[in-house]
């Protein structure tokens, strides 16, 4: 018998849909909590008036698999018939193997043969030409619903963009924000917060509200640490051993993604640059990098392949590119960016540090790191540009973050330390009155508001309260 025989994949698929027997799907493949893009996709797929397929992109193991089974679960407890849902993940071994018509027709010819079928695929960008199946069953079958997830965003969004206009919309999910890390762990320590409550509308509060927030928020400090250091994975922040996590991490999001997903994708023949490119990007986090200075540091990799790696680094959601904005109004700088490793637990596995939590340097990019990380998840639908800026003269001139657009100009500055000062020679108080909203994130529990140790023009919050309470607006958007 052949290994793609009929067979075969109708084996491979019922292993898959445990629902086409029980009509539900088994609770070890749920989650109590779900994540923000899981309503965004529910949304999107229940709508009647304008069809979309939605494509989910983000890194491994931030639980794009688990919002499948949560939508699949939905809909059996809507009433849905049980065989009308097909899920197909494309990285089995056989499936890979197999074009997708192949495979949904062994499924319509022997499990459910009309065209009003809710489609999952995982791991799609293993589908050669997925952009022109999805077409295809989007124009042929006008009562089918596709959701699927990929692990390369950016190729999935110019795929996206280059034939899917008005076909399917891609939704990027990145890793837990501190607010879904509580979230998903239960505490009992959650404060209940208002809808409205933002970072950047603090100052507008009264005092004894701040006052009173702060308080509120307190008791989730303490999980702010362990948050940085393996929290922004959904597994493994359940996980009761931390170490173990941190080698999980290494192995299944970092080796698997330098080591397959990228080479596979891409076709990249020297994984070892590609290893000692994201190495130096991980000691260099939070920096701004010179592509000419990582070419002679790693003696041997030219200059267009280190641009090239860093690009497919980023396809594969392991960095974040910080690009400079111009806010002054004075000439440009030179284009050289910054990079952030996409989640700070990423870096702290690479690296293998012990002394992170005590190594005042360290907590800084970590904290600035997991700052970025959360404006760019907050912005990423609007039509926002989230970068940084910088004057010449050194760190005194550059503002972190930039979050910039028509609407509104907010800067924010990282000084996650027990003592700093703020004066006219900070780039964020000379172009605070410029900006709608500055913030400084800050290290201590008490030093929030504006005044004090900042011009009235600042306002300061520590990073613990910054970081929960962007998640939670995100998840109230």
């Amino acid at each position: 018998m052949r290994i793609d025989s009929e067979e075969n994949i109708l084996s491979v698929l019922s292993s898959y849909n445990p629902w086409w027997l029980s009509s539900t799907v088994p609770k070890e493949l749920l989650r109590r909590v779900k994540r923000v893009a899981y309503h965004e996709v529910m949304a999107a797929l229940g709508r009647q008036d304008i069809r979309r397929m939605v494509v989910i992109s983000g890194a491994r193991r931030i639980g794009k698999t688990t919002m499948l089974y949560q939508m699949i679960q939905e809909l059996l407890g809507q009433g849905l018939e049980s065989r009308k849902i097909l899920y197909v993940s494309f990285d089995h071994p056989l499936l890979k193997l197999v074009p997708m018509n192949r495979i949904l027709d062994v499924y319509q010819n022997n499990i459910y043969g009309h065209s009003d079928v809710y489609y999952f695929f995982d791991e799609l960008q293993y589908v050669a030409d997925w952009d022109a199946w999805l077409k295809v069953i989007y124009d042929t079958q006008p009562n089918t619903r596709v959701v699927a997830t990929g692990s390369a965003s950016p190729v999935l969004a110019d795929k996206a963009g280059e034939s899917g206009v008005g076909r399917w919309k891609v939704i990027s999910v990145p890793t837990l924000s501190f607010y879904e890390y509580c979230d998903i762990l239960g505490l009992a320590e959650r404060p209940a917060l208002d809808l409205g409550v933002r970072p950047t509308n603090l100052n507008d509060l009264s005092h004894r509200d701040q006052v009173h927030l702060m308080t509120k928020l307190r008791p989730v400090q303490k999980h702010f640490h362990r948050y940085l250091q393996v929290g922004g994975f959904p597994e493994l922040a359940l996980a009761s051993d931390d170490l173990y996590a941190q080698r999980v991490l290494r192995e299944d999001v970092v080796e698997k993604v330098l080591k397959s997903d990228i080479p596979s994708l891409f076709a990249v023949r020297n994984s070892a640059d590609l290893e000692r490119i994201f190495l130096y990007l991980c000691y260099h986090s939070s920096s701004i990098i010179s592509v000419e200075s990582i070419a002679r540091e790693l003696n041997g990799v030219s200059r267009p392949t280190v641009e090239k790696y860093i690009d497919h680094l980023r396809t594969a959601n392991l960095i974040y590119v910080s690009s400079p904005v111009n806010v002054s109004g004075k000439k440009a700088l030179k284009a050289q960016n910054k990079v952030y490793i996409a989640d700070a637990a990423i870096r702290n596995a690479v690296l293998m540090r012990q002394d992170l939590l005590a190594n005042p340097i360290e907590m800084g990019v970590m904290v600035e790191t997991a700052v970025y990380k959360h404006v760019r998840a907050f912005y990423h639908h609007e039509a926002t540009q989230v970068g940084y800026y910088r004057e010449p003269g050194g760190a005194d001139k550059e503002i972190d973050i930039v979050v910039q657009s028509p609407l509104e100009k907010i800067l924010i500055e990282v000084k996650y330390r027990e003592s700093y000062a703020l004066d006219q020679s900070q780039a964020i108080v000379r172009q605070a009155a410029n900006a709608t909203r500055a913030l400084v994130v800050t290290k201590k529990d008490d030093d929030y508001g504006p005044g004090a140790s900042s011009p009235a023009s600042v306002y300061r919050i520590p990073a613990y309260a910054f970081l929960y309470l962007l998640g939670h607006a995100e998840a109230g958007k």
